[in-house]
């Protein structure tokens, strides 16, 4: 895959690329629109704050990736509580990424708490597994977290 870019999903009922461009994403993919509202985007390039500014009244997660290797997580809700994880972190290991720097248990409880301020129904189990499992393509983990996370209409790569 190599993609250095990223995806980041939210719930929307506006044209979701105008707000990514006034929130300072680039290079924006066609969006996949699932159910409920929440639409699915690969991105080029994300400024440091590009997530909180988008999120205004909808709850949205991101992921950047580092060569399709690794992906770097951040998920925020409107009321300004964040998480952040790490995916595929055998490889981060291999790239001298510092685990330590993204505990699991704080990142699995952040997941559960963001999907239900979201409405959603997460899979415990299947979002502790997306978040320490190993994939040839992190892009596979972030589309399993998606579904354990309970997006409606998501599905594994």
């Amino acid at each position: 895959m190599g993609n250095t870019g990223g995806s980041l999903a939210t719930r929307s009922t506006g044209e979701l690329h105008q707000f990514m461009r006034a929130a300072g994403f680039t290079g924006m993919d066609e969006t996949e629109a699932s159910a409920e509202g929440w639409q699915v985007t690969d991105f080029a390039d994300a400024g440091q704050h590009s997530l909180a500014q988008l999120v205004r009244d909808t709850p949205a997660i991101m992921v950047s990736f580092h060569d399709s290797d690794v992906g770097f997580l951040e998920a925020v809700t409107p009321d300004g509580s964040s998480w952040e994880g790490l995916l595929n972190r055998e490889m981060a290991e291999s790239y001298e990424i510092p685990l330590e720097h993204f505990p699991v248990e704080p990142a699995v409880a952040g997941a559960l708490a963001w999907s239900a301020a979201a409405g959603l129904t997460p899979d415990e189990e299947a979002v502790r597994q997306a978040l320490t499992g190993s994939a040839l393509f992190a892009e596979e983990l972030f589309a399993a977290l998606l579904v354990a996370l309970g997006l409606p209409g998501a599905t594994e790569r």
